[in-house]
């Protein structure tokens, strides 16, 4: 029989909370709830929040507060509220003042418990749990959507490094690595229904298993994921360059599935600012991890995040990091400017960066990285790329889209009928961001 009940997810935030958002409307799917791509049908929305930055976490209080004419126009309609932005400390308090049409606030903790919480709800209860420390047992099995062509798994929660711009440790907690079991089973679970490309997620998957005796890290793990069969193809994020040993790279270089793609946040250019931001490494051991990655990966497309205007950057700081843009050729680049995150030490350090200061510096910025991402793929034409056809493109639904190992996205003709397979596509135009090609 078909479900009557819909359900609405909402999601913001880095691909962590995207899986943390499909464990919860899974659980939602269990309790009866299809999903809809429809608000104005919902029985069930759902927000799962992030907080990293200011202003994704205003447009999140925007949309919540939209939700109470629909909460008008439907008093039945339950509406939920989960993620980073609740798990910080002191916010609950202050969100459900803000926000009283809420029926259930869930932070990073307990999603796994939804169910009771949705239980709850139903009944006509306002529901607000907020977990200070992880359960153990509640990480254990975690719940994907079938069927996807492409998934994200977790592999530990958590981060140990306390950066001293980031809320993350204070919201998701130390580092607990998943069992490696429990995640070759879900992959091949995955692989069963459908799935061809996995990516590995962590706050900083480099320090996986740190914790495991006999000893067991992440490279090995990645060992052993490319050896199930019928998966197509292995990616992984975030890794952490003070962290990055050589047997991880040599353990890319030699794998069969696993993709010539590192994502190597290096957030700066300045030795001073790097300390500062406590990242615990220097600009010359990032670049020689660079080099060790150009040595046995020649082929690897290198994608960095970085953050302009961190509290006391100089000129010349800011230059170091133009400096080694041009120096290691990034594919891409996230940028961003520095905000500030209540209960981070950077957010009450002395000399911040006025905002118009900030603006033009991400501007010279985003300048350079558009000339290096158009640079790289430039180079490309004419040669070809192994492709996973992932579907019709956004902009074009008459053609094919896919990424290469190198995680560029490309676009060509072809039939429907190659989604999930591999092809060869020859590279004939290039732009900053897309590349167009055809099947050989």
């Amino acid at each position: 029989m078909k479900n009557e009940k819909k359900v609405f997810t909402l999601t913001y935030g880095c691909q962590m909370s995207e899986r943390d958002a499909e464990t919860i409307t899974e659980i939602a799917g269990q309790a009866g709830y299809s999903r809809s791509e429809d608000l104005d049908t919902a029985d069930l929305v759902i927000i799962n929040t992030c907080c990293v930055r200011e202003s994704a976490e205003n447009k999140i209080l925007g949309k919540i507060g939209e939700l109470k004419k629909f909460k008008e126009k439907n008093p039945n309609l339950k509406i939920a509220i989960s993620g980073c932005m609740v798990q910080q400390p002191g916010a609950l308090e202050r969100l459900k003042k803000r926000a009283p049409h809420v029926d259930i606030w869930a932070g990073t903790h307990n999603l796994h418990d939804f169910s009771s919480l949705l239980q709850r709800a139903e009944r006509g209860t306002k529901v607000a749990e907020i977990w200070q420390e992880p359960k153990v047992n509640s990480e254990s099995a975690p719940l994907a959507e079938q069927g996807k062509l492409q998934a994200n798994v977790n592999i530990m929660y958590g981060c140990n490094n306390f950066c001293s711009y980031c809320i993350v440790p204070h919201v998701r907690g130390r580092e607990r690595s998943r069992k490696p079991e429990e995640i070759i089973n879900e992959i091949k679970d995955l692989v069963a229904s459908g799935c061809r490309e996995v990516t590995l997620l962590g706050q900083n998957v480099n320090s996986y298993g740190k914790e495991f005796l006999p000893s067991y890290d992440f490279a090995d793990l990645l060992r052993d994921v490319d050896q199930i069969p019928h998966l197509l193809r292995i990616r992984f994020i975030t890794s952490h360059p003070k962290d990055l040993s050589d047997k991880l790279i040599e353990t890319v270089a030699k794998g069969d599935k696993l993709c010539e793609h590192f994502h190597l946040p290096i957030q700066s250019g300045s030795d001073l600012i790097l300390q500062r931001m406590n990242r615990k490494y220097t600009r010359e051991y990032y670049i020689s991890r660079v080099r060790e990655i150009r040595k046995l990966v020649p082929n690897a497309s290198l994608t960095t995040d970085i953050i302009v205007g961190f509290p006391g950057e100089s000129e010349e700081d800011f230059e170091q990091t133009l400096e080694i843009m041009r120096l290691i050729h990034y594919s891409q680049a996230f940028t961003f400017m520095f905000s500030k995150r209540s209960g981070t030490l950077a957010a009450s350090m002395e000399n911040q960066i006025p905002l118009d200061v900030k603006k033009r510096r991400l501007q010279r910025l985003m300048s350079v990285q558009n000339k290096e991402s158009l640079d790289w793929r430039q180079g490309m034409i004419g040669k070809s790329y192994e492709v996973l056809v992932e579907g019709p493109s956004k902009t074009n639904p008459t053609r094919l889209t896919g990424r290469t190992r190198g995680n560029e996205l490309v676009v060509f003709n072809g039939n429907s009928n190659l989604i999930g397979s591999l092809v060869n596509v020859r590279i004939n135009e290039a732009g900053s961001w897309t590349l167009v090609g055809e099947i050989e």
